[in-house]
C-alpha cells in the first residue's frame, strides 16, 4: 500500500527503543511518511545519539519523507538556551540531567543528582552545539496529510471550537497542552499525538486494549502514543490509514 505514514511517540533518549521500532516497520519508499512526535531528549541515556541518528542517519536510513516535530522538551531547552528556565532543568523527572551527560560523554544512572558545575551547564544549556540548537528551532510545530493531524501534544479550543493548527496564535501550545477534555470530547479530523503518557489517560475510553493501559490509546478521533518509553515503558509507532502498530517492546 503506497502513500502510508507511520507516526512515532516519544523517545525521550531511549536510542535502542528508536532503532528496535525501525527494525520491525514495513519497507517504505518515497510515496510513504514517517513522523516523529517529539521529544527526543530527557529521561533516556541516548538523548545525543538520538538527536544525531534523526538529523543524519535516519534521512539516509529510510526512501521515505521523514517528518521530525517538536517537542515541549525541545521547546524547554531552547527557552533555557535563549534566557534559562530553572524550573524546566531542576526537577529530576523531567530527565534534563541525562541529556547533558549524553552530550558531555559521562555516564548517568538513574537517581544520580548533577554536581556543581553540571547544574550551571544546565541552566545555561551550553553543553548543546549550536547546529543541534539551530536543528530544535527549525522543527515545526504540526504535520498534516491526508490520514491525519500530527502535533505532539494536542489541539486548543476556542469560544467552543477546536482549533486547527494553522489557526492557534501561540503554536508552542500545541506542545504542552493536555486537558482530558481534548481526549474525551474532540470532534474532527484525526490527531495523532504524544505528550500524555497513555496510563495516565482512562482505559475504558479507548477502543485498542483497553484491559492494557500502558498500550497507545485510541478515542473517538483522538490517538495517543506516548507509551512510556525512556522511563520505563516503550516506544510505539502507529501506521495509518490501517492503524497497524509496531511496538518496541
Amino acid at each position: 500500500m503506497a502513500n502510508r505514514t507511520i507516526a512515532i511517540g516519544d523517545i525521550h533518549g531511549d536510542y535502542e527503543a528508536l532503532v528496535r521500532v525501525l527494525q520491525r516497520l514495513p519497507s517504505m519508499d518515497s510515496k510513504d511518511t514517517l513522523v516523529l512526535l517529539g521529544d527526543y531528549v530527557d529521561r533516556g541515556p541516548g538523548s545525543a545519539r538520538v538527536i544525531e541518528f534523526i538529523r543524519n542517519g535516519l534521512p539516509k536510513a529510510m526512501q521515505c519523507k521523514v517528518v521530525a516535530l517538536r517537542g515541549n522538551h525541545e521547546d524547554g531547552w531552547l527557552r533555557v538556551a535563549s534566557g534559562g528556565w530553572p524550573e524546566f532543568i531542576i526537577p529530576a523527572s523531567n530527565g534534563c540531567l541525562a541529556t547533558l551527560r549524553s552530550f558531555t560523554g559521562a555516564g548517568f544512572t538513574e537517581g544520580d543528582m548533577p554536581s556543581r558545575e553540571e547544574l550551571m551547564l544546565m541552566k545555561a544549556g551550553e553543553f548543546f552545539p549550536p547546529d543541534v540548537i539551530d536543528w530544535m528551532n527549525s522543527l515545526p510545530y504540526y504535520y498534516e496529510d491526508d490520514h491525519a493531524i500530527y502535533v505532539h501534544a494536542g489541539l486548543l479550543e476556542k469560544d467552543g471550537k477546536w482549533q486547527h493548527p494553522s489557526e492557534t496564535e501561540n503554536q508552542t501550545l500545541l506542545l504542552w497542552v493536555r486537558t482530558m477534555r481534548f481526549f474525551e470530547g474532540y470532534r474532527g479530523k484525526r490527531v495523532v499525538c504524544g505528550h500524555t503518557s497513555t496510563d495516565n489517560l482512562p482505559p475504558e475510553m479507548s477502543s485498542f486494549t483497553p484491559e492494557d493501559p500502558l498500550d497507545m490509546w485510541v478515542g473517538e478521533n483522538v490517538c495517543v502514543i506516548d507509551t512510556g518509553c525512556g522511563k520505563g515503558g516503550f516506544l510505539t509507532a502507529l501506521e495509518l490509514p490501517t492503524m497497524r502498530t509496531y511496538e518496541s517492546r
